[in-house]
């Protein structure tokens, strides 16, 4: 069984950038001082081999709990960041790029103003709301070329999540 850690920073800077107007944010105060931009959260990575940047909502639906982690995907050719916009805190699955090591995932419980971009080529699983059905904004890659390399766990592999 595996608790997920907080997400942070810190804890997930191997795999790629939290999104979130924290301390750590560049603050610049914006139209007439009415508005106050967070600027520059992610270091987004979708042009290469002729992408170019996509918009998306993807709507979740939570998993029976405990969760099982059945499969994780990567995106080789670029990164995939995730922003939540339902106001529920969601979990995060993750493991270094490269080949595939299900001793290294690891899994975090982001908070409901926690946003995600997974480094290119980074393991995830798919976005994993908890609570309710969610809605995150996707920004991600499109264009020629395959983007997205799967694992299947056999089921003696699953990692079962609870917290």
């Amino acid at each position: 069984m595996i608790t997920p850690e907080p997400l942070s920073a810190a804890a997930f800077a191997a795999f790629g950038d939290v999104i979130e107007c924290g301390d750590r944010a560049k603050r610049i105060p914006i139209n007439y001082g009415n508005t106050l931009r967070f600027h520059d959260l992610a270091e987004l990575d979708v042009t290469g081999g002729n992408g170019r940047p996509l918009m998306s909502i993807f709507r979740s639906t939570p998993l029976p709990r405990p969760i099982d982690i059945k499969v994780m995907e990567r995106h080789p050719l670029s990164s995939q960041a995730f922003y939540p916009l339902s106001g529920h805190p969601y979990l995060v699955a993750v493991a270094p790029a490269g080949v595939f090591d299900l001793t290294r995932v690891r899994v975090f419980l982001a908070g409901p103003t926690q946003g995600v971009n997974y480094a290119a080529g980074t393991w995830h699983h798919y976005s994993l709301a908890l609570d309710a059905v969610s809605e995150f904004l996707v920004i991600d890659r499109g264009g020629p070329g395959d983007n997205c390399d799967e694992v299947t766990l056999e089921p003696s592999q699953w990692l079962r999540v609870d917290y």
